[in-house]
């Protein structure tokens, strides 16, 4: 058997590490995290960090020595320049690793999409001396470095990590102080990117690049929700456009792509269709994370991403993806662009969708499920390792720190939707009581910085309305139908960040508490109305 190199041990590379082995390949991992999920389904692990090429590089022409060496590959880390790194010097099917470097440095990314006259969003870099020494100026309506300017509503992110870590919007001069010093903190660099607010309903999309070619392998809905953040509590696969829209999107990200230099491996963008057309926020030279190269999109193609990737890395054509794809007419929506390389997309043939689940912050005393759930649209519940019994959660405010995630397939879009987001509204995470944090979330408190943030899971009852509400709720007695027909009238549609109604999280309350105090009842409805279920068992347990 020939080796394989794979950068990266977690969930998100076990599609890589099973493909790779049905390929026929000895499976080698690296990754810097000895207890990594996935290390037991490869042939042999080797603990480096992936941000050391050097020291993956002698252990590549190590396994290139001991048995041959047919590919280096990543999925779902933001580490595609180590791979460039290591097969450039090797002599294998890789993107350079120049262009690699423009797919991962959001800074470097943006000045080849300007050079290139690729729509994107204008920017500065900012780097921590010149925000430390007072180089960036703050006015009412914007911010200034170098004599450039730039208008609110911005976002800062950090030019070299993922998963929206470090990333918001910037609303207004107050948010600037506190939001870039985390963006500058979580860079492996100390520097982020300042750039226009892209307004506009949001895609991410997946491709195969090589020899002249780019296939779309996945074109899906992202759901962006909780400002001043952006995070995607799931995605819709396929995405439902306008042909016309839908072509213009792939077309500038196609365009995009040849700007940074992509040429042999995969790209992935998140892209928006803004009022002036569609514009990139970012590509990356991977596939994409957040479950959908290797998870969604295989559910509605039938194609196996991953392994058309892999085919891809070691020099072969991805059969099974060039027998599906057809042809994309190039429109580079007004733009003075030439057609990249051949545009081709492979369409699903049904709908998956992925949903998350996300929990109030604290410490997590159990997990359930309140029902026994066997829809057989659902096809994975995929809690993360670190929502565990003694865990802590938090509300997120970047996307590692979402609760889990399901993942449904339906020939019906409507039931892979509701489907998900069904079996995401019956996992329960209890919290221990006597949590601050809880307790601040449940007030509402707000801080200075983050307006809005965090999110009621309702609304933010008045005085006057909670004064209509039982004061009273007596012991072991049910809440079902306690809540008057004006509450329900004015708030009775909405949905938490779990897909409950209130009548939905009464009702389960009831089931999950039969037995408890009696309880304040301005307390109580309170905490249901900004916490949610979740809250309001806390308040349940926290009441003697």
């Amino acid at each position: 058997m020939k080796n394989i190199l794979i950068l990266g041990a977690g969930l998100m590379q076990k599609p890589a590490i099973l493909s790779a082995k049905e390929l026929g390949y000895k499976v080698c991992l690296v990754d810097a995290d000895d207890k990594a999920v996935a290390i037991p389904y490869a042939h042999e692990f080797r603990k480096i960090d992936l941000k050391a090429r050097d020291e993956i590089l002698s252990y590549a022409e190590k396994l290139e020595e001991e048995g041959g060496l047919a590919a280096v590959f990543t999925a779902g880390t933001d580490f595609s320049a180590s791979v460039s790194y290591v097969c450039e010097k090797l002599h294998l099917p890789s993107h350079t690793f120049q262009a690699a470097v423009n797919a991962s440095v959001k800074t470097e990314m943006r000045k080849c999409f300007k050079e290139a006259g690729v729509p994107s969003p204008d920017f500065f870099k900012l780097e921590k001396k010149d925000f430390d020494s007072g180089k960036l100026t703050l006015s009412d309506d914007g911010l200034s470095l170098n004599s450039k300017k730039l208008l609110f509503p911005l976002v800062v992110k950090p030019v070299d990590n993922m998963g929206a870590r470090g990333c918001r919007l910037i609303r207004s001069k107050e948010e600037v102080a506190a939001s870039v010093s985390k963006a500058l903190a979580v860079s492996r660099t100390s520097n982020a990117i300042i750039e226009e607010y892209m307004e506009g309903p949001e895609y991410s999309i997946d491709a195969l690049v090589y020899n002249g070619k780019f296939i779309v392998t996945g074109f899906a809905e992202r759901h962006i929700f909780y400002p001043p953040y952006f995070i995607e509590v799931g995605h819709t696969m396929p995405a439902i456009l306008s042909q016309k829209d839908h072509d213009q999107l792939i077309s500038i990200f196609a365009c995009g792509a040849k700007a940074l230099g992509l040429s042999c491996g995969v790209a992935k963008a998140d892209i928006k269709m803004t009022e002036k057309g569609p514009m990139i926020g970012e590509i990356a030279g991977r596939l994409s994370g957040g479950y959908m190269s290797g998870w969604t999109y295989p559910y509605a193609s039938d194609i196996n991403l991953t392994k058309e990737a892999i085919l891809v890395a070691a020099g072969k054509a991805p059969e099974a993806a060039e027998k599906r794809s057809i042809p994309v007419n190039f429109d580079p929506a007004g733009n003075n662009l030439s057609k990249p390389y051949q545009l081709f997309e492979v369409p699903c043939l049904r709908t998956s969708a992925e949903r998350a689940w996300i929990s109030i912050p604290g410490t997590v005393e159990y997990v359930e499920e309140i029902k026994e759930y066997t829809d057989q649209a659902v096809r994975d519940i995929l809690p993360r390792a670190t929502v565990s019994v003694g865990g802590q959660v938090d509300f997120p405010r970047n996307n590692v720190e979402k609760c889990g995630n399901v993942i449904s397939v339906s020939h019906s879009r409507d039931i892979a939707v509701s489907t998900a987001e069904d079996a995401v509204s019956n996992v329960f995470i209890t919290l221990k009581p006597g949590c601050k944090k809880t307790d601040d979330f449940i007030a509402g408190l707000e801080a200075a910085d983050e307006k809005g943030f965090p999110p009621a899971a309702f609304a933010k009852l008045s005085d006057d309305e909670l004064s209509k509400l039982p004061s009273l709720i007596e012991k072991d007695s049910p809440v079902t139908g306690l809540l008057p027909p004006f509450i329900l009238e004015k708030y009775g549609k909405l949905k938490d960040w779990n897909y409950n109604t209130i009548s939905q999280s009464l009702e389960k309350f009831d089931i999950l508490r039969k037995k408890h105090a009696a309880l304040d009842g301005k307390k109580f409805w309170k905490a249901l109305f900004q916490g949610g279920l979740q809250a309001a068992v806390y308040i349940c347990d926290s009441t003697k």
